[in-house]
């Protein structure tokens, strides 16, 4: 059993790096994925904000703790975070399979300024890689658990801290992926409707995230959240 969550983790991780790719792919719009228009503009807007709503719903349930102690009756402890990447893959994947363009162009941008964008949207990417890291990428994506429990290592009691880019700003995963979804040369209005939604459900779920990190790290947290902004670094704030 223990092997077959293991396999099952580096699968979910596979299924992960796959459409990572592809988000980055849909956000450039790389081979032209989101395609021709198919549906008027208002039919479109309500595929796609339904389909980013339902990413969102299961995505925050999934992270709660009231759920976690319901579904890990169901499925084995090693296996809750892999299963977690999965559905978020899964249900990404689904948006970017049954997206409706939108193709008003709210701005295109060309020449040298393109190249800047092109800077921000990569710099974006490189943010959320290093923010995984930073505080354990393998544990983020399911595999330090399927691999601890394969090897019978007990799960070590989570600790309270804030390397490199957690000293700028709380929550630096989700700012990168606001400037990666953000930094493109041409913006159309189904592009700008995917970046306010997303950055909608990141805003409502980041205070659910931060009401739980609050009842695990306590006072820490709270010195934390008092001392360092959410998502914007501040120009005159001096990390600690």
């Amino acid at each position: 059993m223990k092997r077959i969550i293991f396999v099952y983790a580096i699968g979910c991780y596979g299924l992960f790096g796959i459409v990572f790719v592809w988000l980055a792919a849909f956000l450039l719009n790389i081979g032209d994925l989101r395609g021709p228009a198919k549906s008027a503009p208002a039919s479109a807007a309500a595929i796609n904000l339904t389909l980013i709503a339902i990413f969102g719903f299961a995505h925050s349930v999934m992270a709660r703790p009231a759920f976690k102690r319901i579904w890990l009756r169901i499925i084995p402890h090693a296996a809750e975070r892999a299963t977690y990447v999965l559905q978020s893959s899964l249900l990404l994947a689904l948006i970017f399979w049954c997206w409706q363009p939108i193709p008003v162009v709210i701005w295109d941008i060309d020449g040298l300024a393109a190249w800047i964008v092109y800077g921000a949207f990569f710099l974006g990417t490189a943010i959320i890689l290093v923010s995984t890291f930073l505080l354990g990428h393998g544990e983020f994506v399911g595999l330090s658990q399927a691999w601890n429990n394969l090897r019978g290592v007990a799960k070590k009691p989570p600790q309270f801290r804030t390397p490199f880019l957690y000293r700028l700003v709380r929550h630096p995963l989700q700012f990168g992926l606001i400037v990666m979804m953000t930094a493109t040369p041409v913006m159309t209005a189904g592009h700008l409707l995917f970046v306010a939604a997303m950055t909608l459900y990141i805003m409502i779920g980041l205070r659910l995230e931060e009401r739980a990190l609050l009842r695990e790290f306590g006072a820490d947290y709270e010195n934390y959240r008092r001392d360092v902004p959410m998502l914007i670094p501040h120009p005159f704030h001096r990390a600690r």
